[in-house]
């Protein structure tokens, strides 16, 4: 007699294979989609309809809305389109006008960031709350780091803590592209150059 195993059989390699194909195609037309209309009214079917797919397909390959948006960010964010920027010794100030140029030509995918954010602050949202969370200790991190470089070549201030500047250059970068978000003449760059000033080191002047 045949002995029966509870682990489910391995799909064939092909079909495997065609199913990362088909979700990657799925993937690619959201973003487009999402870059163009942002994420308000948005159900999994009416995004189904706009991508091209059934909403059972949308539902097999990404299990909730949610899950959806989650994805559509991160692969924007690994293709370039939410920008980053390699030189270690530019200012979190800096990165900001550079966010802030890029954002105006990709407002449906900040909006989506938004979006899920404030989903992050729900119950019943892990995927959201995880993403969130995760981007924000990795942020605080990486722009913390950066500060502390950018005090020892003296273009910050030495007498503030990494961490905390980090923690306040997110909050001041996630407030300022809300207000843009509801009104484009919110005065991003005057903002953006008043935190400069608070935080450069005295004498600096290459801002």
């Amino acid at each position: 007699m045949a002995v029966m195993s509870d682990e489910p059989a391995s799909p064939p390699r092909g079909s495997y294979a065609k199913g990362v194909a088909r979700r990657q195609e799925i993937l690619d037309r959201a973003i487009e989609v999402f870059a163009r209309r942002g994420s308000d009214r948005t159900s999994l079917r009416a995004i189904a309809e706009e991508v091209g797919v059934t909403h059972a397909a949308l539902r097999h390959y990404f299990g909730s809305l949610e899950e959806l948006l989650v994805a559509v960010y991160r692969e924007s964010e690994r293709r370039g389109r939410i920008p980053e920027h390699d030189d270690p010794e530019v200012t979190p100030i800096e990165l900001m006008r550079g966010w802030t140029e890029s954002n105006r030509e990709v407002q449906g995918l900040v909006q989506l960031y938004s979006t899920l954010v404030a989903t992050a602050l729900e119950e019943g949202h892990p995927a959201a709350r995880e993403f969130a969370t995760e981007r924000f200790s990795h942020n605080r991190a990486e722009l913390a780091e950066r500060v502390r470089r950018n005090q020892r070549s003296g273009r910050i201030r030495a007498d503030v803590d990494a961490l905390a500047v980090a923690a306040l250059v997110i909050a001041a970068s996630d407030g300022l592209q809300t207000q843009w978000l509801l009104d484009p003449d919110a005065p991003q760059d005057a903002a953006l150059a008043l935190l400069e000033l608070l935080l450069a080191a005295p004498g600096d002047t290459s801002g």
